[in-house]
């Protein structure tokens, strides 16, 4: 497929497009809106439609250009958001159907930020039920398929944000990411995405009844989808701009230290006691060629423990949901949301005040371990799931179920407790030999905090030798 239409362009061409006055935002807007009427009936990946608002967005912003006005890094470029942040004048029903008429009286930070880099938002993604699955789905607004195939999950919780891009509409989605909620649609749907260090972007809901349970704080961030890492950069840098309404943010630096050359990079393609299935194994080791090519100076290591690690953030993360959250899930999540959320809830073991305590400090020791091993080796490449993207109600099944994806998604939720930024990028796709063929593959770059941009240039390093043609139209 040639890259002849607009809605086929990367977002860094197309805001360089608009900024020279070669085409127009109204162009760009309406070739993805024309591409949403197109694809997302099968997809269901965009929930609410905002053509008119974003077409009045896409005037402006090119009577901004013709006026010679100051232009974002955004500006004009079409985007999408979870419908689990505030967008003033529409609802955050966050896949819960009580909460369908709950309307924003004004922006979170990552929508502020994008508008004031002149993004023009087009449509809302899919989530499920208080995005709390590795899955799209919910009552409110149904499921949301994988457009590589349909029988596969497209990921969650940003499972309509990482099928949109990988179709086509619209370059650039937001995301967030509490257990892999970026980095495993992205895995997924075959894109890239980035999971930031904690604090890097400012997060807030106006709507919020409470403040959040505290390991929503310590893990979950605002994070990017895009079909191009570059893309995945540039909309990153325009969400991470200040917002005093989040005390965590930390104003920290894009472009940090540089990194003694040659990098070293750390190939994590397995661990022990850990799922990996021997397509995720072979291509961690086809991006640790890729880096290899270019100059970097890969081996494979033993991390510390993953699975230790991953019983911490599963432990801590169900007793917030047990203590804080469970009592609203049963009464508002639908059946299988909150079926899915009690088997993570049954896998993890209850704990008391004190032993909750103790797992908070023990945090400190995992990111210190973690953080030796990136002074040896300022990058770690390994698997964002160990095992291919999961057959549709995956997360649904039984506590053994449960159990076998927890395990495969070890090092994923692994960087949510250690608090550091990765990177996800494609590296091809499944062949007929031991898999189903056509399905995406993938890893993660994870650097050190703060270092996100170190963890981007591995990515497109990799991304160069084995990135996927998208977008693509639904293969079914």
């Amino acid at each position: 497929m040639g890259k002849t239409e607009l809605w086929q362009w990367d977002a860094v061409d197309l805001a360089k497009a608009i900024r020279l006055g070669r085409i127009s935002s109204r162009e760009a807007v309406q070739a993805c809106l024309h591409r949403l009427d197109a694809v997302n009936p099968k997809l269901n990946a965009i929930t609410f439609q905002i053509a008119d608002r974003a077409l009045r967005d896409a005037d402006a912003a090119d009577k901004a250009v013709k006026a010679g006005e100051a232009l974002g890094p955004l500006h004009g470029v079409p985007v999408s958001t979870k419908e689990n942040v505030d967008q003033k004048d529409l609802p955050t029903p966050n896949g819960v159907v009580a909460y369908k008429d709950l309307i924003a009286t004004s922006d979170s930070p990552v929508v502020a930020n994008w508008r004031k880099a002149g993004a023009v938002i087009i449509g809302r993604t899919n989530a499920p039920a208080y995005s709390l699955r590795w899955d799209t789905d919910n009552a409110l607004r149904g499921r949301t398929y994988n457009p590589w195939a349909k029988a596969r999950t497209p990921g969650g919780s940003s499972g309509g944000a990482g099928a949109a891009v990988a179709a086509g509409i619209g370059p650039i989605s937001h995301g967030n990411d509490y257990g892999g909620s970026v980095r495993y649609p992205a895995y997924c749907c075959g894109v890239a995405g980035l999971r930031p260090t904690m604090g890097r972007v400012p997060s807030f809901n106006p709507s919020a009844p409470a403040e959040r349970p505290f390991t929503f704080i310590l893990f979950a961030v605002q994070g990017t989808l895009a079909r191009r890492v570059r893309d995945v950069r540039l909309g990153h840098h325009a969400m991470s701009g200040r917002d005093a309404r989040d005390p965590w943010w930390v104003p920290a630096h894009h472009h940090g230290r540089g990194a003694q050359r040659p990098i070293k990079v750390g190939l994590i393609a397995g661990a022990p006691r850990l799922y990996t299935h021997p397509a995720v194994a072979a291509a961690v080791r086809k991006a640790g060629s890729a880096l290899s090519n270019a100059g970097y100076v890969v081996e494979e290591v033993t991390p510390p423990s993953i699975e230790a690690a991953r019983e911490l953030w599963l432990t801590l993360v169900g007793a917030d949901i047990r203590e804080m959250m469970w009592e609203t899930i049963a009464a508002n999540a639908d059946p299988l949301g909150a079926k899915a959320v009690k088997l993570w809830c049954d896998a993890a073991p209850p704990v008391g005040l004190r032993d909750y305590m103790k797992g908070l400090a023990q945090i400190a020791r995992h990111r210190r371990d973690w953080q030796l091993l990136l002074e040896q080796y300022p990058l770690l490449v390994g698997p964002n799931c160990g095992d291919l993207p999961f057959e549709i109600g995956f997360d649904t099944t039984d506590l053994e179920r449960t159990r076998h994806v927890l395990a495969a998604q070890a090092l994923m939720v692994t960087v949510n407790l250690l608090g550091f930024p990765s990177a996800a990028v494609p590296v091809g796709t499944t062949a007929a030999d031991g898999a189903p063929k056509g399905l995406p593959l993938g890893v993660q770059v994870i650097a050190g905090r703060y270092r996100e941009e170190l963890a981007l240039d591995a990515a497109e390093v990799i991304e160069a030798q084995h990135g996927l043609e998208t977008p693509i139209d639904p293969v079914w």
